[in-house]
């Protein structure tokens, strides 16, 4: 693009200054082009004329602004667009930015049907929006779908979950599996297992099975074994003999049937007080 200006003056020198000026450049800055050369007056009384010079300087052509493109507003037109096909065209969405992203809040009447199975419908329609907004412009974008204020609810319930089966490992010495769980669930019951002294969490399983077992630090502890003896002779818990006569005055026995002995309490092979009941526990 090619900016100029025309002036006049006594001189060349003073015509092109002239111009110059009015291009808000210096006369370093630009060329010129002479249109008229300037005339003396005849005997310095009549006739005479000023000089005319174009300045003119080249510039770029200025470069379209790039349009903004907000991925928060992409994706909540997409969610829009996914919800009126789902017979939901009067839902609404609400953005709330936060860091690195934005959550999206549906509302509308009976909308609820939409978060599915533990979540799953509504985890899917978060990911596909999360697609739309990170090829807004190539950056990371977190984009957090919530209905109903079910996200807070489902993490008190996570919460809750991963301290009591945290704490029912550290009691009973045996490890639990959960069920399968996407990446954001199992971070929160890992940070409840945390809280629970004495237990630990990992996850086990590819993709879609992919959960968390929950168990005592140290590994398992070994189980005692069940005495599923019953007290008594060998014929039942009776004192008496063969044929049913007792060995001290062989009178019959009662044939009123007997209660056999309570079962004794299981406890340690030894007397020692000190002695482990469960034996030596090895690091795994």
């Amino acid at each position: 693009m090619i900016r100029e200006a025309i002036a006049k003056g006594e001189t060349v020198e003073i015509a092109f200054a002239n111009a110059c000026r009015e291009l808000g450049v210096e006369t370093t800055e630009a060329e010129f082009e002479i249109l008229e050369l300037p005339q003396k007056k005849t005997f310095g009384l009549f006739g005479g004329a000023p000089a005319r010079v174009r300045a003119y300087i080249e510039e770029p052509d200025p470069v379209p602004e790039k349009e903004e493109r907000d991925p928060a507003q992409e994706a909540a037109a997409y969610l829009k667009s996914v919800l009126s096909e789902m017979g939901l065209p009067e839902a609404t969405v609400e953005v709330h930015p936060v860091e690195a992203g934005a959550e999206l809040v549906l509302g509308g009447d009976d909308i609820g049907f939409i978060i599915g199975h533990r979540g799953e419908t509504l985890d899917a329609l978060q990911y596909l929006a999360s697609l739309v907004a990170n090829h807004v412009d190539g950056s990371y974008f977190r984009i957090t779908l919530d209905v109903g204020n079910y996200r807070e609810k489902r993490k008190e319930t996570l919460e809750s979950l991963g301290k009591k089966m945290a704490a029912r490992a550290v009691k009973t010495g045996r490890n639990s599996s959960l069920e399968p769980m996407n990446p954001y669930e199992r971070r929160i019951i890992h940070t409840a297992v945390q809280t629970v002294a004495g237990a630990k969490s990992w996850s086990e399983g590819v993709d879609q099975g992919r959960h968390v077992v929950i168990g005592p630090e140290g590994g398992e502890r070994p189980q005692p074994r069940r005495n599923d003896r019953r007290g008594g002779g060998r014929n039942g818990g009776g004192r008496g003999g063969r044929g049913g006569y007792n060995d001290r005055n062989r009178r019959p026995r009662n044939d009123r049937p007997r209660v056999n002995p309570a079962p004794r309490a299981e406890g340690p092979k030894t007397d020692d007080p000190n002695t482990p009941i469960y034996g030596r526990i090895e690091k795994k």
